[in-house]
């Protein structure tokens, strides 16, 4: 089975967010358990630290790598950058909303209400 980059950058970026002390290749491509070669892995690691998405420690002849930021962080810086590149982000979050269940839309208010100045 392949993957896109993406989707491949992804899987790594959610078994790494797993370990609060980081992870070294051979962890992560074990983890992966789909037949990546550990070459691949190493190229999607150093590519997420390139984007300033991991942060790495040399450990003996392999590096340590863990997330710059938590799964929701990244999600958020995400989703912020496809709002302000929108033409119409009021358009764009009035169909956000829409999709919310009653309780994420509960949730939302009560974040407004706690943010408002």
């Amino acid at each position: 089975m392949t993957r896109s980059r993406g989707a491949l950058e992804q899987a790594v970026l959610r078994i790494v967010w797993t370990s609060p002390d980081g992870m070294t290749p051979g962890e992560v491509a074990e983890r992966l358990a789909d037949g990546t070669a550990y070459t691949t892995v190493m190229t999607v690691l150093s590519r997420l630290h390139g984007k300033g998405l991991l942060e790495r420690v040399k450990e003996g002849k392999a590096f340590r790598y863990r997330p710059t930021l938590s799964e929701a962080e990244l999600a958020a810086e995400r989703m912020d950058a496809d709002l302000r590149g929108a033409t119409a982000p009021v358009e764009v979050l009035s169909h956000f909303v829409a999709r919310l269940e009653p309780d994420e839309v509960e949730e939302l208010r009560r974040l407004l209400r706690r943010s408002a100045p």
